[in-house]
């Protein structure tokens, strides 16, 4: 059991996200579901919390009702090694009326954020005269691109 486990709250389509989540990574699966009993908040017999596996990390859901929404103030940052990769993600991460936004973010279609983050960027970061160039290419983008942010390092 890991010791820090992300709880990610949903109004009453958690099943859905975590059907959704679950296709779009790697190495993920669904565990187990549990379901409101009689004479608690949710529906007698809907789907109350969910645990998930995505890419190997452990995620626990609930359907809590509307009271509570994502917010860009958390998000999570996927590692991509290669284009391909960050072309992938984008693309399943902004489908179904996700959202495109500036510097390599995306919010999908349950207002979840999420960092695609080619894994090359952070080295470049740490010169501080190639930082200034590669951040002001990054400030241009939407999806990260990895030869563009070569190039401003170079």
């Amino acid at each position: 059991m890991q010791k820090i486990t992300p709880f990610l709250w949903f109004n009453n389509n958690a099943e859905e996200a975590m059907k959704f989540y679950t296709s779009v990574f790697d190495n993920s699966k669904i565990g187990k579901v549990t379901y409101y009993p009689e004479g608690t908040p949710g529906p007698a017999g809907s789907m109350m919390t969910g645990t998930m596996q995505l890419a190997g990390q452990e995620f626990i859901v609930l359907n809590g009702g509307p009271q509570f929404k994502f917010t860009e103030a958390v998000s999570f940052v996927v590692n991509c090694d290669t284009q391909e990769e960050v072309d992938r993600y984008w693309e399943k991460l902004t489908a179904g009326g996700g959202q495109e936004v500036e510097c390599g973010w995306v919010k999908d279609k349950f207002g979840l954020s999420w960092q695609i983050m080619p894994t090359m960027l952070l080295p470049l970061l740490v010169d501080k005269e190639k930082s200034k160039r590669v951040m002001q290419a990054v400030l241009k983008m939407k999806k990260l691109d990895i030869e563009s942010l070569k190039r401003a390092a170079a």
